[in-house]
């Protein structure tokens, strides 16, 4: 893992935006872009109760590869990335990622950059779960 990508991981437990904050820590960076991505209580209009989110084995090391093109392709000081994966409830935190930079434009656009990428690439798949008793996976090949 490069000296830029700092923290990357799949986690079974709360995810804590402390810990992706204070892995980025650099007294040059001007900007710090954070992302905390929700489950949310409804999606294409029905009510969600819950959620379980399902990782390949060879999900962390996509993740890695991701953040380390991420840190490639931006001129950012530090990445990070961690996704949950378990059982979560409405309003847990499902995935944080954040990037540095020395110039907020930066930071922001290597951060947007990385939570599309980690949706489109990464192997984790969230099976929904809905109020009326149905169900539907996401994100499945």
């Amino acid at each position: 893992m490069s000296t830029v990508v700092r923290l990357v991981g799949l986690r079974e437990t709360a995810l804590d935006v402390g810990e992706v904050v204070d892995a980025l820590g650099d007294d040059g960076a001007g900007g710090l872009t954070l992302f905390v991505g929700r489950v949310r209580d409804h999606d294409g209009g029905r009510s969600v109760t819950g959620l379980d989110y399902s990782a390949h084995p060879a999900a962390l090391d996509r993740l890695r590869d991701v953040c380390e093109a991420v840190a490639a392709e931006y001129d950012v000081y530090g990445v990070a990335a961690v996704h949950r994966v378990g059982t979560l409830a409405i309003g847990d935190a499902a995935v944080v990622v954040a990037t540095t930079a020395a110039h907020r434009g930066v930071a922001f656009d290597a951060s947007r950059a990385l939570i599309d990428r980690l949706k489109a690439e990464v192997p984790i798949w969230k099976h929904q779960l809905f109020a009326d008793g149905t169900d539907e996976w996401v994100g499945t090949p």
